[in-house]
This record gives C-alpha cells, structure tokens and sequence, in this order.
C-alpha cells in the first residue's frame, strides 16, 4: 500500500514537470509544443515573391518609355489582351475584342508645352475587324488617317488576314511591320508600330498556321510579347 501511494506521487510529480516543460507560462504553451513538432525545413523563411511592375513586366521600363504587354487570341476560344502602362486596353473582360483584328491607338508623344491637352500613353481608340466576314474598308478608314507618332498596338484572334487586301498590307509595313504583306487565313500575330517610323517595328512576332506545328487543331500558338517603349518628345 505505502510503496503504490510513493510511486502514484513520483508519477504525477513527473507528469507535471513534463507538462510545465511544455507549456511553460500561461499562454505560451501551444507555440513550444508545435515547435516541437516542425521540422528544421519547414521553419525557414519562404522566399519573398519576385516582384512585378507595369503590365506584369519582370522589370521596371527606363524613365521615358511606356510598358506594354499584349497577348494574341488562343485559337477561336480565348481572346487577346493589350496592356499599356498597366491599364488594360483591350481584352475579353472589357468586352471590346472580336474575331480578326484587334487595334488599339495610342498618343506616343510627350508634348514640351504644358497646353497640350495630349498625353503621352493616353488611348486614343480601340476597336476590333472582323477579318473573316467584315468590311475591310472599316479597317482602312481607321488607319488611314493616323497623325504621325500615334503608336498602333495589334493583335489578331482567329483569323487576321482573310479581308487583308493589298492597300491594308502596304499600310501596316509603313507603320513597320515586317510580316503584314504575308500574314495569312489563323495565322497568330502581335505589332506594336507608329505612324512616321524610318525603321521596321522591334516589335513583332508571328507565327505561320501549319497542320504540322498547330499548338491547337487549326491555329497556331498564342503569341506574348511585353517591353518598352520610348516615348517621343515634340515641341508644343
């Protein structure tokens, strides 16, 4: 009987210090005992997310130049998508895309007088042509009248060429497009070009429609395409 009554004590005075090791004061008990149970890996400090700028750009553009991002349609399912200066120009959400041609005008001068109403990366106009079933001389009377330095942002969804007529291909290679005068029925395009460049456009990617390399059945892959642009400058 004394010997039980002797080990019954030690049992329940080690059970307390046991359990005043683990929760130590009032309210700090939960943290020790959970500390006991992670594991040295998951007690590292997660890595800070890499951070991004303007339109979802890796990196900040210089002083002076717009940042832009723009997304060309998957197939006939998912429309495009043309960012500038982290506002979303065009895009399914907007509602303002379409099936052919998707264009957004945008003022890419930075006026050295203070009484211009103009401001450098302000939309001017977006719209979409049907390239499939539309008038083509809706296109035209768009881009004809362009004022030099407007910057032309274009991104195709479906099929961006079937209406193409010579005229409409001779004025995109003016505003620098390399690949206008041979686009054809699905294929995939991005542009960004200006009224009054000397140059072809840097920025530009295509991709041929090919039953051989089609990311989809009957279109090519999607094309992305971001970077920075420099604003131009003219006298108020």
């Amino acid at each position: 009987g004394p010997l039980r009554i002797v080990v019954l004590v030690v049992a329940v005075g080690l059970t307390w210090i046991i359990v005043s090791i683990l929760l130590g004061g009032p309210g700090d008990g939960f943290p020790r005992i959970q500390h006991l149970f992670t594991s040295p890996e998951s007690s590292v400090t997660a890595e800070p997310r890499a951070r991004k700028y303007k339109c979802g750009l890796p990196q900040p553009c210089p002083e002076e130049h717009l940042a832009f991002r723009m997304v060309s349609g998957a197939a006939n399912v998912i429309g495009p998508k043309i960012c500038l200066e982290d506002k979303m120009l065009m895009s399914s959400v907007k509602d303002n895309v379409g099936r052919g041609l998707n264009i957004a005008l945008v003022n890419g001068e930075r006026s050295l007088s203070f009484s211009d109403a103009g401001v450098s990366g302000e939309l001017i106009e977006a719209r979409a042509f049907d390239m499939w079933a539309g008038d083509v001389n809706n296109l035209l009377k768009f881009i004809r009248p362009l004022h030099e330095g407007t910057l032309v942002f274009v991104a195709s969804y479906d099929d961006p060429a079937t209406k193409m007529n010579e005229e409409t291909r001779k004025l995109f290679s003016e505003l620098g497009s390399r690949n206008a005068k041979e686009l054809a029925f699905r294929d995939s395009w991005v542009f960004v070009g200006a009224k009054g460049v000397q140059n072809k456009s840097p920025f530009e990617q295509h991709v041929k429609n090919s039953k051989h390399t089609n990311k989809y059945e009957g279109w090519p892959e999607a094309l992305e395409m971001e970077g920075c642009i420099p604003r131009r400058s003219v006298a108020g």
